[in-house]
């Protein structure tokens, strides 16, 4: 059975052009508003949906990542609520694969068997979790493999040719490349760096490989998709998703379209960059 990954990277391949993958936080900035966002993203153009599973301390995750969290928290967001959110997504979307994207205390604490039934049966596609290295692939990354969620490995500028076999052996779905050394947010991609940490990634597996961190705009969207399977984009929406918020951190009527719009726009950089391709 194909899953719906496999499936939108074989759909992305036969148009030629990149994936368009974004991150927004679950529960950003109350569950009710954060769904209408989530809904929005494929009608603005998201090929790929991470979706952040609050936690209190998110230490790969910049100051707005962070806040959003933190919002989401605030709001009564939990991971049971997370997985609803999926489940409520899934009532209109059949097609669009969603990741969600974390740390492993969470998902401890839930208990790994249960989250992974109750994922799989929410419809998630994927786990992103970032506190877990290749040597404590059996607490979360084989029970997920075997559950029949794809587990999508990190590899950065620092993972070196010595390195990376491990950080690949159980990765499935695509392979997610982080532009910058540092937290999510901190600085911009050089796309020229990033073409040959694509290639040289893809000299170890036939993954797809997406690249995030440090793409904030349709230019530099463009200019990342170029050289790699997809882009990432997450900062830049948690950013448009705080500035349309009112004074009390309160979603207002411009919320949903504040993210989606700029997720549009973002979209148009991605697909620009098979039109230069061309």
């Amino acid at each position: 059975m194909t899953s719906r990954m496999d499936a939108r990277f074989a759909q992305l391949k036969t148009e030629g052009r990149p994936a368009f993958v974004t991150f927004v936080m679950g529960g950003d900035p109350d569950p009710e508003t954060s769904l209408a966002i989530v809904k929005a993203l494929p009608q603005a153009g998201a090929d790929i949906i991470e979706i952040g599973m609050p936690f209190t301390d998110p230490m790969a995750d910049g100051p707005s990542i962070q806040a959003a969290g933190l919002r989401a928290l605030k709001a009564g967001m939990t991971l049971k609520k997370t997985l609803g959110l999926v489940r409520s997504f899934r009532e209109s979307d059949a097609d669009t694969p969603i990741v969600l994207m974390g740390y492993y205390n969470p998902i401890y604490i839930y208990g790994v068997d249960k989250f992974l039934d109750d994922a799989k049966s929410a419809g998630v596609d994927g786990l992103i979790i970032v506190d877990l290295p290749p040597e404590e692939d059996t607490e979360l990354c084989i029970p997920a493999l075997k559950a029949g969620l794809n587990f999508i490995r990190l590899a950065t500028p620092t993972t070196d040719d010595k390195r990376l076999p491990a950080v690949l052996a159980n990765t499935s779905g695509f392979v997610y490349y982080v532009s910058i050394t540092g937290i999510t947010g901190a600085a911009a991609a050089d796309s020229s760096a990033v073409g040959a940490a694509v290639a040289r990634i893809k000299r170890h597996t036939a993954l797809p490989v997406c690249v995030g961190f440090g793409i904030r705009t349709p230019e530099t969207a463009r200019a990342i998709a170029a050289n790699a399977d997809g882009a990432v984009v997450g900062t830049a929406l948690v950013d448009a998703l705080k500035a349309s918020l009112d004074a009390e951190g309160r979603a207002t009527p411009k919320t949903v379209s504040a993210v989606a719009d700029l997720a549009a726009a973002l979209a148009r950089g991605v697909r620009g960059a098979q039109q230069a391709a061309e």
